[in-house]
């Protein structure tokens, strides 16, 4: 894209920024890092948006809260107990963050905080007491620390940084994110983690980020369940020493492609990491009525149990992908739709018109094969478009969240 030129890391890539992850003992796994910080060297607006289910983490209400005035310092989220359904997870989150903030020389409000885990089992303050201080000595440019110290059945490391120029100056934005289950449009959708040293006011970047994941993570779906403790969090230091972005205009524009350009890149890692998964898939809606009709029927497509099934199997049934078009609630003719399947060994054309058309399965077998596979759906009602990504469904997937808590 021009003007975006994509850099190392992650979050840490941007000025002034650090990292650390450790393992604390929230995990039983000694191997496995459990604990992990990102901090601002100096105060920075800041922006998030969060899951939409009912049931919500004990973390995510105390950085409601923290998160008023806009502005942070730190990040600190454990892996491993996500603090949810717990009499005492708020005093437990708020007692987190206080503790970090004494070790750091802060204000406990100006800590983001978030747990991602089994729910339902009670967090003890414990590890925190003797992690933290372990923790800040570890701070450095650790962004792949940093990553690892959220996952849990993630099997991949999630990361990406990109530098762009605002202001004429040169701005950078990095960003790490977990997800694997648990995963599906109705933000948030994962817990993703944002840095950027651009200067943008609370209110803009607020603006910016919950615009952005309406045609990003609010885009992706692995299973169909939304999670209890799922965030986005970004936050803006202003070290790059542009003119504060405090409306829309040219520089606004341009922190929203770069911001665009790193969070479809995590899209597409969580996707492709979805539990169990052996393939990303991508659904893109073309033709439609509005933008509305477009996401819908794109999301519709890529939550289909059946197709996601199909598409392990690498069977072109592409009757799976007009059914959930019809059920999805969007406006469509469907006697205007039409159907191909694309990926690295070719195109196959399956569905024009409403209807099948003649196709070697032998072809569509071999492009059905390949890890990443686009779904392509031509709705021929309008101009709107629309990109959703999800991943196929596995035995693996039962296997992983049938003994989850082992």
């Amino acid at each position: 894209m021009t003007g975006i030129k994509l850099i190392e890391g992650g979050v840490c890539a941007a000025q002034g920024f650090t990292g650390a992850g450790i393992h604390c003992g929230v995990r039983k796994n000694r191997t496995k890092r459990d604990l992990a910080l990102i901090l601002s060297s100096v105060p920075a607006s800041a922006a998030a948006v969060y899951t939409t289910n009912l049931v919500k983490g004990a973390p995510l209400e105390v950085t409601k809260k923290h998160l008023e005035n806009g502005l942070a310092r730190a990040v600190i989220c454990n892996s491993g107990n996500a603090n949810t359904c717990n009499a005492d997870g708020i005093e437990i989150a708020e007692a987190t963050c206080a503790l970090l903030a004494s070790e750091l020389g802060i204000a406990p409000e100006d800590v983001v905080v978030a747990s991602t885990g089994v729910i339902g089992q009670r967090l003890s303050l414990e590890p925190f007491k003797t992690g933290i201080p372990e923790l800040c000595k570890a701070l450095g440019p650790n962004s792949h620390d940093v990553g690892e110290a959220i996952m849990t059945t993630d099997t991949k490391l999630k990361e990406i940084a990109a530098e762009f120029t605002a202001g004429g100056k040169t701005c950078r934005l990095g960003g790490i994110a977990k997800g694997s289950g648990m995963i599906h449009p109705n933000m948030a959708t994962m817990l993703v983690f944002l840095t950027t040293d651009c200067a943008v006011s609370p209110e803009m970047l607020q603006k910016a980020l919950s615009t952005d994941v309406q045609e990003t993570f609010n885009m992706v779906s692995v299973d169909g369940d939304t999670s209890t403790n799922d965030m986005v969090a970004i936050l803006a230091n202003g070290l790059a020493g542009n003119a504060e972005i405090s409306s829309e205009g040219e520089d606004f524009e341009n922190f929203m492609r770069a911001l665009n350009t790193v969070t479809v890149h995590l899209c597409r890692c969580i996707a492709g990491d979805g539990e169990g998964a052996t393939k990303l898939l991508e659904c893109r809606v073309t033709g439609a009525l509005d933008k509305a009709a477009a996401k819908t029927a794109a999301r519709g497509v890529i939550c289909s149990s059946l197709l996601k099934a199909a598409m392990f199997g690498a069977d072109a049934n592409w009757g799976r992908v007009l059914c959930a078009i019809g059920y999805s609630g969007a406006k469509v003719d469907i006697g205007k739709v039409g159907v191909a399947f694309r990926s690295r060994a070719g195109t196959v054309r399956v569905c024009e018109m409403g209807a099948g058309i003649p196709f070697s399965e032998e072809e569509a077998k071999a492009v059905l094969s390949e890890d990443e596979i686009e779904i392509l759906v031509s709705l021929g009602d309008g101009e709107a478009s629309a990109t959703a990504w999800g991943c196929d469904l596995t035995y693996d997937y039962v296997k992983i969240n049938g003994d989850y808590r082992t």
